[in-house]
Formats: C-alpha cells, sequence, structure tokens
C-alpha cells in the first residue's frame, strides 16, 4: 500500500475545508476565521449590508463550511454579538475583587466590570443588535435575554466572593437565594448608566475616566440600600 505524503496529507485537509467538512484539527481555526470575517463585516456595512459570500471570501473559507456551522446569516450574527458579550463577561469575571472595606470590594467589582464593557468592539456589537431589534425582534430579544443572564450570573458569582465578609453575609440582600436579584440590580445601578451613555455616542475615553468616581457614587448608594433592607 502507498504512503500517503504529508502534502498530500495537506492538500486532502484544504480539500475537505472548501467542502465545509474540515478536519476535526482544523475545525476551531476554522470557526475563529469565519466569526472573525463576520464580526468584521458586520461592523462595517451592517447585517442586511453583510452577505455571505463577503464572509466566506474574507475568511478563506468556502460557503458549505459556513453552512454546516451556522444555519442561516441570522444565526451567525447571533454567534458574532455573543462571542464578544461572552468574551467581556469572562474577563471581568476572572479578576477576584480587592480591597480592605466592603465598600472597596463592591467598587472593584464596578470598575472591573466596566472597564471590560466600555470598548469598542463590545460597545459596536450592542450598537448592531440594537439596530436590526426592528427588522429582527425575535433575533435582537434573543441577544439581549443571553447577554443579561450571563452577565447577572457572572456578577452574582462576584459579589458572592465579597459576600463573605461577615458583614456582607448577614444582609438579607446577600443571601444565595437572593443574589441574582442583588447583581440584577447592582448593573442596573452601576454599569447600565454609562453604558447607555456608550450606545449613544459618548466618547468611551471620557467615559473611563468617570468610572472610579461614578462607581464610589453609586457603591455607596447601593451598600446603604442593602444595609436599610432596600435591596430584597
Amino acid at each position: 500500500m502507498r504512503r500517503v505524503t504529508v502534502t498530500e496529507r495537506q492538500s486532502k485537509q484544504r480539500r475537505a475545508v472548501r467542502a465545509g467538512r474540515p478536519p476535526r484539527e482544523l475545525a476551531g481555526e476554522v470557526d475563529a476565521r469565519i466569526l472573525d470575517a463576520a464580526q468584521r463585516l458586520f461592523l462595517e456595512q451592517g447585517l442586511a449590508g453583510t452577505s455571505v459570500d463577503e464572509i466566506a471570501s474574507l475568511a478563506r473559507a468556502g460557503k458549505p463550511s459556513i453552512y454546516c456551522r451556522f444555519p442561516s446569516k441570522e444565526t451567525l450574527f447571533t454567534a458574532v454579538v455573543m462571542r464578544g458579550l461572552l468574551a467581556s463577561i469572562e474577563r471581568f469575571e476572572s479578576d477576584a475583587p480587592t480591597g480592605a472595606s466592603v465598600e472597596e470590594r463592591l467598587e472593584s467589582v464596578g470598575v472591573t466590570v466596566l472597564k471590560w464593557v466600555l470598548v469598542g468592539g463590545t460597545i459596536g456589537l450592542a450598537r448592531l443588535a440594537i439596530a436590526e431589534a426592528r427588522r429582527l425582534p425575535a433575533l435582537a430579544s434573543r441577544v439581549n435575554r443571553m447577554a443579561r443572564e450571563r452577565g447577572e450570573e457572572a456578577v452574582a458569582r462576584l459579589l458572592g466572593e465579597v459576600a463573605q465578609s461577615d458583614e456582607l453575609g448577614k444582609m438579607p440582600a446577600f443571601a444565595p437565594k437572593r443574589l441574582p436579584t442583588t447583581a440584577r440590580i447592582f448593573l442596573d445601578l452601576v454599569v447600565l448608566p454609562l453604558f447607555l451613555r456608550a450606545l449613544f455616542g459618548e466618547k468611551l475615553k471620557v467615559l473611563h475616566a468617570e468610572i472610579r468616581p461614578h462607581v464610589a457614587r453609586s457603591v455607596a448608594f447601593f451598600v446603604a440600600a442593602c444595609r436599610h433592607a432596600g435591596v430584597t
């Protein structure tokens, strides 16, 4: 039996990629190329203005390879948006809260979240999802729900770490069954105001300069509400 050479094996792999069935060791790389290309074109041209042919060309992947992963352009769009948002969540989730006091540790959570959220790519993808809300309401609703749920889960875990202190651990708002609601309120109070300003076009450099004073004020209000059982 004739032995298959390295060159022949590589040629078969390239043909498999073009046919939409990449070998296992190349699948992740092809996925990344497709998502990277789609994100670039969606941000530049919007969902309606981007074709799968353009994505395939930029990604150096065949259309069958794209469709075997993403049944439609809308499915690919959802994957692109969620990949970007989840990447931000994973980054801030990996940073443990720091600080001596309860307020300082909560401030570190808020500052960390905002620094990872207020970046051009994340804001651009969020704007894109909003822009498609009228034409594709179900898609926009799904992206919004998934992003909020994952964000709230991540912040709830961070707040759970902060709540290990004796002071916070005794507050009803930080009881395990109430942490999801407390995390939602924390995001709405601390993160959402600056995030909305970014969505409406305020310069990210200006907003970054406001992060620490904004978070300090918001956390002071949040902690006062928790201490007086205002967050339940």
